[in-house]
């Protein structure tokens, strides 16, 4: 039996599945929970930037809030059989705006913190990192280079199951490190990933 989670069946997967259930053929469609998902994501991405202890603990609650959405709309959408390419898309944009921005508004909350005016350069450093690995994973994926995703769980989590990690990182005051990490993993991803897919296209045309 292998460690890697397969594509839709981590546990987040399968907790947002019970959850939007019984939304099954009703009005509500993947791309409401997906608006829902931009709305909840730029409100969390608004309270980190205030800098407030507060702010960042409800900022933290809105996040997992908006996490469980970005789950629930594919779920919905794959119970339903009411995918779509604009609804894919869609769903992918509000994804990459909302993982950026919410590197930024930590690094702007954080000015106010030990990290100093160094907080909002190390936002502009993950966030782009981390928006450019986005970026060069879902290439790689749509290149045919990798069987499932350009990076798999293991254990029944997802890769990106570690964005869930920011609740509790917010409510107990560990941005700082975070942010430091996400600085450097940000960038290593992204390079790694640009090495991965040049060497697929390079594979490709070979073959």
């Amino acid at each position: 039996m292998s460690i890697y989670t397969q594509p839709h069946t981590s546990w987040t997967h399968r907790l947002t599945r019970m959850m939007v259930r019984p939304l099954v053929g009703t009005r509500v469609t993947p791309n409401h929970l997906t608006t829902a998902r931009l709305v909840t994501g730029l409100a969390s991405c608004a309270a980190f930037a205030v800098g407030d202890a507060t702010w960042t603990v409800w900022g933290g609650v809105i996040w997992l809030v908006s996490c469980l959405l970005d789950r629930a709309d594919g779920e919905l959408a794959r119970l339903g059989n009411s995918s779509s390419p604009f609804g894919h898309l869609y769903d992918t944009v509000c994804d990459l705006a909302v993982n950026a921005l919410m590197f930024l508004a930590i690094g702007i909350g954080l000015r106010t913190s030990w990290l100093g005016e160094a907080g909002p350069l190390l936002g502009i450093v993950a966030s782009a990192g981390v928006l450019a690995a986005s970026i060069l994973s879902a290439k790689l994926e749509a290149a045919g280079a990798v069987e499932t995703k350009a990076y798999v769980g293991i254990l029944g989590f997802d890769f990106d199951d570690a964005l869930y990690l920011f609740a509790p990182a917010a409510w107990f005051g560990l941005f700082p490190y975070i942010l430091i990490g996400a600085a450097i993993g940000g960038p290593f991803f992204a390079i790694l990933t640009a090495v991965r897919l040049r060497a697929a296209r390079a594979e490709s045309r070979a073959g």
